[in-house]
C-alpha cells in the first residue's frame, strides 16, 4: 500500500493528539505513513523526506509541531506538496505555535488547523484527496452525513428533557 498522506511529528510525544489524524484516516480508508522527524534536531532528514515526498506517491503531508513549531514550514519550503500544520498545545496553551505556523512568509504556504486539531487536517487532507478520487469524495460525504444525523439524534433526545420553564 502507497501511503496517500503522511503524517510528520515533531517528536513521539506529540503522538497522543496526531492519533486522532490517524483513527481519521483510517476509519477513511487512506492510506498514511507517520514518522517522527525535527526540523531542529534532524533538519536533513526533514529536508531529504520533504524533497522525496511527492516522489513517493505522497500527496498531502500532516505535520504537527509545538512551541516554535518550525516543522511545518520547513517541509514547506522543500516540496510543491500541501502541507497541513497542526499546533501542538505545550507553552502558552499552544498559542505560540499556532502563530509560528499560521505567518509563513510570501511564497511558502502552510494550511494551519486549529491547536491540537488532528482530526481536522485529517479530513482537511481527505477534502484535498476527494478532489481527484471520486470513491474518497463518497467516503467523505457519507462521513458529512453522519455528522448531521449525529446531531439531528442529539436535537431529538434533547426535545424530551422536561423542565417547567422549558419552551421546546
Amino acid at each position: 500500500m502507497t501511503p496517500l498522506v503522511s503524517i510528520i511529528m515533531g517528536s513521539t510525544s506529540d503522538l497522543p493528539v496526531m492519533e486522532k489524524a490517524m483513527k481519521t484516516l483510517d476509519d477513511m480508508k487512506i492510506p498514511f505513513s507517520v514518522n517522527a522527524l525535527s526540523a531542529h534536531r534532524t533538519p536533513d532528514a526533514v529536508e531529504r523526506f520533504a524533497r522525496e515526498a511527492a516522489d513517493k506517491g505522497i500527496r498531502v503531508i500532516i505535520a504537527a509541531a509545538g512551541m516554535s513549531a518550525a516543522l511545518p514550514g520547513v517541509i514547506a519550503a522543500q516540496t510543491t506538496l500541501p502541507v497541513i500544520g497542526v499546533p501542538i498545545k505545550g507553552m502558552l496553551d499552544g498559542m505560540d505555535a499556532l502563530l509560528s505556523i499560521v505567518q509563513m512568509p510570501p511564497g511558502i504556504p502552510v494550511a494551519t488547523v486549529g491547536v491540537n486539531a488532528a482530526m481536522n487536517a485529517a479530513l482537511l487532507a481527505v477534502e484535498i484527496l476527494a478532489l481527484s478520487d471520486n470513491n474518497i469524495a463518497s467516503r467523505l460525504a457519507e462521513q458529512k452525513a453522519s455528522l448531521r444525523t449525529k446531531i439531528e439524534k442529539a436535537n431529538a433526545e434533547l426535545a424530551t428533557i422536561k423542565y417547567s420553564m422549558k419552551t421546546n
